[in-house]
């Protein structure tokens, strides 16, 4: 038998990449072998990015990189390249940027770009283009032969263009000396507004479809609640929750949320699951839970949790980033239902509460079949039923489990099973945070798996490592990276402490002053100093799928900061916040972390430093008020506890119980007793706001 062709993408440790690995397309990774190549025989590059879970990425494969006639078309013009954009999102942030400035509309993926060889620049770029022409798009081999005849015949009008595209591309980061700027919060009350225009106030969320979480926002609106009572804020962030948690982009059955819906209502998602969704979302509707009390939103966190746990988390403990949107090769499949299969599974009395609740006896919503979505109040079914609400809830619980046991028998989405440095920060930060809030120890413990996981395989030689697969780490980390990953630590030294989380969190810090600050302009660049050089080193500052890390790292420097009495921390984040300034200002709704970063920098969070007994901390810590307390900190630090950095080191608990409370830089005498402590932090609670619709 003949062995199946295989290309060098073979060899790679990116699932993405071995997906194509069976292609006919003489496909190189991104290395300088290929490059080299590309110039020694002066042929443009065809570079092509995408992700595993990408359901167009694998429509253009199968019609395009899988066919023999296309693929010997590719490998006689160009010199082809397969970048995954999770391993590479220095490449993908570039040209994707350089798409949208060339074509003046946004990107995607599958992303499809072409370089000259000798300076990289793009010179054309598109996302999907099909076997056939349609929809005013040319064929996939009309393109490549029109792009490499272009190559070849204008030269000077190319080079002319690729001079413009790298000044466009040095202006979108931003160079006003932050010297002089002074910051106000104009731009706080400038977003809530900003959002509030946008905000789709009968089914959630922030403009029509596609509809994105955009958790960063939801967040901005809740924080914006507790610094001012915004009752609007509390309402927008409160009913976009509550439709997301009830629609079906939130997996009702197994849990996890996908990566957005392309109606208005939430109902029928784009069925991949994304770890960097998920971890930002359960951090949030922990809050949501902390600020209101309301049930739903401590069932989401239960449920995305025990999704993470079960299918995300790997035995050694680092977290696999995505689901796949497609089975048997379809998207959703994994996902549908008929009416019928549902009432073969449950109970009579469960299919009367569920049918009505989730439209399983309305018109089908998702190809002929029925994706669940919550069309109708639970209390309202119940009514109708003559049943009160927790006998229906039983039921719903019970179908749940009994529809997800059956639903384990398909064939599952495929998984794609690397661990990035910076998905893994943000789903620890999720996992500790609901942890702490939800009094859930598990949880709190899987967050830990991860970090010890990737201490143990992403932290070499002083360095961090940004992706993981197959027992190979590889790639230098990225800004996200390092800023995720000490907010995560962070968070989780208020979920419990070991002294090792906070020492890496310093030495990650110094690591961002000394490696990707941009000491003239201020900010931080997205890869190192010593980072392979490109087409052009980016400084991102606003939002997109993820928060920028900008924003983290000013938000992450600034916390670690008060904690330790370390100013060159606060001082960066400083200097991130003036000199992002304008396009803060301009428009501030594009920034959220950024501008959450502000409203610290503004009004520094009170730091509360608790050193006692190991099993007398949590009675400090059950006497703390309730509520949802985004301006504080808590540190528990068992008083045993030894070398301990900066102003930890002064803050001892060796001479009895001590907490240490500090605004800002304002700092009260020690505490020695619970009661002292209740009275220290006056400010009340903002608890419960008003309900949602």
């Amino acid at each position: 038998m003949d062995t199946p062709h295989k290309n060098r993408l073979a060899d790679t440790t990116s699932p993405y990449l071995q997906q194509h690995a069976d292609n006919p397309v003489d496909w190189w990774p991104w290395c300088d072998e290929a490059l080299q190549l590309a110039r020694a025989r002066d042929k443009p590059i065809l570079l092509s990015v995408g992700y595993s879970a990408c359901h167009w990425c694998h429509v253009m494969a199968h019609e395009s990189f899988e066919d023999p006639a296309t693929a010997e078309v590719m490998n006689r013009l160009f010199v082809n390249i397969k970048v995954d954009r999770e391993e590479r999102p220095d490449l993908d942030k570039i040209y994707q940027t350089a798409h949208q400035l060339l074509s003046q509309r946004a990107g995607g993926w599958p992303l499809t770009v072409f370089l000259t060889p000798d300076d990289l620049a793009p010179f054309f770029a598109g996302t999907y283009f099909p076997p056939e022409p349609r929809h005013g798009l040319p064929s996939f081999v009309q393109l490549l032969e029109s792009v490499e005849r272009a190559y070849r015949e204008q030269h000077a009008a190319i080079r002319e263009q690729n001079a413009s595209l790298q000044q466009a591309l040095e202006r979108t980061s931003p160079k006003v000396k932050p010297y002089g700027v002074v910051l106000d919060d104009g731009p706080l009350t400038l977003a809530t507004g900003q959002l509030a225009q946008h905000f789709d106030a009968e089914h959630g969320g922030f403009g029509s479809a596609p509809k994105f979480p955009h958790p960063t926002n939801i967040e901005l609106l809740l924080r914006d609640w507790a610094r001012t009572g915004n009752q609007q804020a509390a309402h927008m962030a409160g009913f976009t929750l509550e439709r997301m948690a009830l629609g079906g982009m939130n997996d009702l059955l197994g849990g996890g949320f996908c990566r957005y819906s392309v109606d208005d209502y939430w109902m029928v998602p784009h069925f991949e699951k994304m770890l960097y969704d998920n971890g930002p979302l359960l951090a949030l509707y922990a809050d949501a839970h902390a600020a209101s009390a309301e049930p739903l939103f401590a069932r989401t966190c239960e449920q995305t949790a025990a999704w993470v746990m079960r299918e995300m988390q790997s035995p050694e403990g680092g977290y696999h980033a995505s689901l796949d949107a497609d089975s048997e090769g379809e998207e959703g499949r994994f996902y549908v239902w008929t009416p019928d299969q549902v009432r073969g599974t449950v109970s009579a009395e469960e299919y009367a509460v569920i049918a009505p609740l989730w439209g399983l006896n309305l018109a089908a919503n998702f190809e002929g079949r029925w994706h669940l979505h919550g069309f109708r109040p639970l209390g309202e079914v119940a009514e109708k039923l003559g049943i009160d609400r927790e006998t229906a809830q039983q039921r719903v619980t019970s179908a749940q489990g009994k529809l997800l046991a059956a639903r384990t028998t398909r064939v599952r989405p495929a998984r794609d099973d690397k661990v990035l440095t910076s998905w893994n920060a943000l789903m620890i930060h999720g996992m500790a945070r609901a942890g702490r809030l939800l009094g859930r120890a598990d949880w709190i413990a899987s967050a830990e798996r991860a970090v010890d996981f990737l201490r143990l395989n992403m932290w070499q030689d002083g360095r961090l490592l940004a992706s993981y697969k197959d027992g190979r780490a590889n790639l230098a980390a990225y800004l996200d990276d390092h800023a995720y990953l000490i907010h995560a630590l962070l968070e989780l030294l208020q979920a419990r402490w070991r002294s090792a989380d906070l020492s890496w969190a310093s030495e990650l810090a110094e690591l961002l002053l000394a490696r990707f600050e941009d000491r003239r302009h201020g900010g931080f660049y997205f890869t190192a100093d010593d980072h392979e050089q490109l087409l052009h080193r980016p400084k991102p500052m606003t939002d997109d799928a993820m928060p920028a890390g900008n924003g983290i790292a000013a938000f992450a420097l600034q916390r670690l900061a008060h904690l330790l009495g370390e100013p060159r921390y606060e001082d960066a984040a400083r200097r991130t916040l003036q000199t992002a300034w304008q396009g803060v200002r301009e428009m501030p709704y594009a920034h959220a972390s950024l501008l959450i970063a502000l409203q610290e920098q503004l009004t520094p969070p009170d730091t509360l430093v608790i050193r006692d007994h190991a099993d007398a901390l949590s009675g400090w810590l059950a006497a703390l008020p309730g509520g949802y307390h985004p301006h504080r900190a808590v540190y528990a630090i068992p008083a045993d506890a030894t070398d301990l950095p900066g102003l930890l080191a002064e803050r001892g608990g060796q001479n009895g119980p001590n907490a240490f409370l500090c605004r800002g830089t304002q700092c009260l005498p020690p505490i020695t007793d619970i009661a002292a402590l209740r009275n220290a932090l006056c400010e009340p609670a903002v608890e419960n706001p008003p309900a949602t619709e």
